[in-house]
């Protein structure tokens, strides 16, 4: 999955094991709180932006049904709050967001049964990239001179772009790390 939140889309991509995956499914975000730039801290209402994995599905959410996104990763321990940065973001139904991605009921329910068999059947958790806006060099032009645009939020929107890029140009996830001294994404070939 890649979502934008400058777009408030969210991608849905799938494809035989080896092969490029093709875009099958695009929902319209229903609400997604906060403004552009990565989650740092608990209580900020941010949607993140990076590389995470589906890692829980929970069908007896408070939104109709959910799927946890695997926040904080490395790079946000290392770049937010140390001690609160914050947990429990998810893609889920109903129509409303504390840091949350909100699709309805409906797409959340196909997406749902997507994701569960993508897991049953690749063995580990969904991808789901989460991105401010398309990171080709338009939209990137475009994020630097948004309002909200600050130094570190460029230079943080810069290093999503390969993985970005990576995905355009192979339709393969990257394969992401984090460097464990600055936070920053590092990205190689993918699975």
């Amino acid at each position: 999955m890649r979502a934008f939140k400058q777009e408030r889309e969210l991608e849905v991509w799938a494809g035989a094991a080896g092969r490029p995956l093709v875009k099958v499914r695009t929902y319209p975000f229903c609400a997604a709180s906060g403004e552009l730039g990565p989650k740092r801290r608990e209580g900020d209402l941010q949607v993140p932006e990076g590389f995470y994995v589906i890692d829980l599905l929970n069908p007896w959410s408070q939104f109709h049904l959910s799927l946890r996104v695997s926040y904080p990763n490395a790079a946000d321990r290392k770049l937010g709050d140390a001690r609160r940065p914050g947990s429990n973001i998810f893609i889920h139904g109903g129509c409303a967001s504390i840091g949350c991605i909100a699709i309805e009921d409906e797409p959340i329910e196909e997406l749902y049964l997507m994701v569960l068999e993508a897991r049953r059947k690749m063995g580990r958790g969904v991808p789901v990239h989460i991105f401010p806006s398309r990171l080709d060099v338009a939209g990137l032009t475009v994020l630097e001179r948004h309002p909200e645009a600050t130094p570190s939020r460029v230079a943080f929107w810069r290093g999503l772009q390969p993985g970005y890029t990576f995905f355009e140009e192979t339709r393969r996830p990257p394969r992401v790390k984090v460097d464990g001294k600055t936070g920053e994404y590092r990205v190689s070939a993918g699975r």
